[in-house]
């Protein structure tokens, strides 16, 4: 088995630091470990590459028994050439051996990463990590209900002499592209949050920007999306939108709370907090009686009788 380079260590820095060789070791071991992990999970994918082929292919609208059918109704998937089946084959199990062991590389990522991080940029790596997997799985979610409706658009604009054949390469980039351009575009409104609670961003802020970020968004889904067509554009945008001004939200409640605690939060550091100049009453101001510390210094004779003491100070300080 590959031991860490840090279990070697005989003292361990509390703050995570290490040599350069160490860190170039461990990180060795942690890339093994993570290629390991993928290589075991695509032999286990080898079995299920069938399956795996009509999960990919299922949003296309396949002709029957009878054949390719003239005009936009349905397609006929095929395979261009000789080696397209092999090499077609190796990037599903291949892609789907990355996703199954995602946790497990992930996690040794996250267990180079980790030692040098302060207390709070964990706690706030954890949360992200809890909520990014729901939002790329949504992302995913809408990407596999929106690529049927898609497709058929797409096909429907064929004119009625010509037959669909659909390459299963091009099928399958296809899918792939609209899964993780859906599912990235699903967690902008988690980098707001983070910006915001990193201090960088106000709610306020963004709540200003929400016009520019509507027509950015809707712009971003008429290019990311591979269909170019209407629906799929829609289908990425609004959700995303909603996306965001749930982070708006969620970033002027954090803001409120922020003021709350401390007044001059949202200040910059060359900005003076407001200071209150009004002054206030001190009240009855009590004498203090203190004997001299020398003799005479009480009376002002400590000096052989000479006058020009002030309360037995040489001046009227």
């Amino acid at each position: 088995m590959l031991k860490s380079a840090r279990s070697k260590q005989k003292e361990k820095d509390p703050e995570g630091r290490m040599p350069l060789a160490d860190h170039l070791r461990e990180l060795r071991n942690r890339l093994a470990k993570a290629t390991l992990a993928i290589v075991i999970a695509s032999a286990v994918a080898v079995v299920y590459s069938q399956e795996l082929m009509d999960f990919l292919t299922s949003p296309v609208p396949e002709c029957g028994k009878d054949g390719p059918k003239k005009g936009g109704v349905c397609a006929t998937i095929v395979y261009t050439d000789l080696l397209s089946p092999f090499t077609t084959t190796v990037k599903v199990v291949l892609m789907a051996g990355i996703v199954a062991s995602c946790p497990f590389w992930l996690y040794q990522l996250w267990a180079f990463v980790a030692p040098g991080l302060h207390r709070s940029e964990k706690k706030y790596s954890y949360y992200f990590a809890a909520a990014a997997a729901p939002l790329f799985a949504l992302g995913v979610y809408f990407a596999y209900l929106i690529m049927p409706v898609s497709m058929k658009v797409l096909l429907s604009i064929t004119p009625a002499p010509a037959e669909n054949l659909l390459s299963v390469d091009k099928i399958l980039d296809f899918t792939v592209r609209m899964v993780l351009i859906f599912g990235f575009s699903f967690e902008l409104p988690l980098l707001l949050i983070m910006l915001n609670l990193t201090g960088m961003v106000t709610g306020r802020r963004m709540l200003g920007w929400w016009r520019g970020a509507v027509m950015g968004i809707f712009v971003f889904g008429a290019i990311a999306t591979p269909s170019t067509d209407p629906l799929g554009m829609v289908a990425l945008s609004g959700p995303i939108i909603l996306l965001y001004f749930l982070a708006v939200g969620f970033s002027l409640l954090n803001d409120r709370r922020r003021r709350r605690n401390d007044p001059d939060a949202e200040l910059d550091d060359d900005e003076a907090s407001a200071l209150d100049l009004t002054p206030s009453n001190l009240g009855e101001v009590e004498a203090v009686s203190a004997a001299g510390a020398l003799p005479g210094q009480a009376t002002g004779d400590a000096d052989g009788g000479r006058s020009n003491r002030l309360n037995g100070y040489d001046d009227i300080t």
